[in-house]
């Protein structure tokens, strides 16, 4: 019998939905709202079981960037683009009174004349509308540009690294940890991106993005666990985990990632993310123990959310 591991789970800042059914929590981090809300009230009813379910709602982006172009018009999803300040605050008021519990900006968005960068003070009227209301702000990334503008504008969470970019040097990965601003690497997604290129290539692109969180990480930053599920279907996370290892961390700060990082992030610390008297009955039973391979963290045997079994492998 392989050796069974206890993984208490807190909210995930996940890209586009969670993992497969190992998240007792997890934070969408692009959809539609309407759909989503319908879904965790669903859950929050006792119909379905699920997860705990946390989301920003459609994100904000000057221009739809143009790989989901095809994906809104067959799915007649309508996703304005920002076009001023005064317009953006608005959207932010409106998407929190409907429920939001954070916001997203594409502080780049991939066009097909090259990467569009949301100017700063835009990003930043955004940012602080956001902040007024409490919520957290997640900023997509495509290139290092755009984490200047996620730094200006005081962003919470960067959603990627930037492989196509420099490496960050220890000076920059510094600059993001002084600005409280966290990390959701999500270093699978590279590789899912990149069917056509060679094995050299993918080799070249992962090892910089690995190279990038490894730099995050050795100055001190809070990594959060996610992945792009939804954008991309690659539902299982144990390379993920292989490439977290790979960057240099640790079996604990893996865990760390998937548990009290995100409690103290999203601010449930005094109930959640770890095991102990009084604490939330809300933890994940592995197959393995990730102490001796962190691939075993996506082997997932029972997820456990109040004490009642949500999600079984048998």
């Amino acid at each position: 019998m392989p050796r069974m591991s206890l993984l208490s789970k807190s909210p995930h800042s996940f890209n586009k939905c969670s993992q497969n059914g190992d998240s007792r929590q997890f934070f969408d981090i692009a959809s539609t709202l309407q759909n989503t809300d319908l879904i965790r009230r669903r859950i929050q009813s006792g119909e379905v079981k699920g997860p705990r379910i946390f989301t920003v709602g459609e994100p904000f982006w000057v221009r739809t960037p143009i790989y989901v172009k095809d994906f809104l018009q067959v799915n007649h999803v309508s996703i304005p683009e920002v076009e001023s300040a005064a317009q953006a605050k608005e959207r932010v008021r409106q998407q929190v009174r409907d429920g939001a519990d954070g916001i997203k900006i594409f502080a780049n968005s991939v066009e097909s004349d090259g990467i569009l960068t949301m100017p700063a003070d835009l990003a930043k009227a955004i940012a602080d509308e956001a902040h007024s209301a409490g919520k957290p702000v997640f900023a997509h990334v495509s290139n290092n540009q755009g984490i200047e503008v996620a730094l200006q504008s005081g962003v919470d969470i960067l959603d990627h690294t930037t492989p196509i970019d420099e490496p960050w040097s220890p000076a920059f990965a510094q600059r993001m940890v002084a600005a409280h601003m966290a990390l959701t690497p999500t270093l699978t997604l590279w590789e899912t991106v990149s069917p056509n290129a060679s094995a050299a290539e993918i080799e070249a692109g992962m090892s910089r993005a690995a190279q990038q969180l490894q730099a995050f990480s050795q100055a001190g930053g809070q990594v959060l666990f996610g992945t792009d599920v939804g954008y991309i279907d690659r539902f299982d996370t144990s390379e993920e985990f292989k490439w977290m290892s790979r960057a240099g961390m640790s079996f604990q700060e893996i865990l760390a990632s998937l548990t009290t990082n995100p409690a103290q992030r999203f601010g449930y610390s005094a109930h959640s993310g770890r095991i102990a008297k009084g604490m939330d009955a809300d933890f994940v039973v592995l197959r393995a123990d990730p102490a001796q391979d962190t691939s075993a963290f996506s082997k997932v045997r029972y997820t456990i959310r109040g004490g009642e079994v949500i999600y079984s492998d048998k």
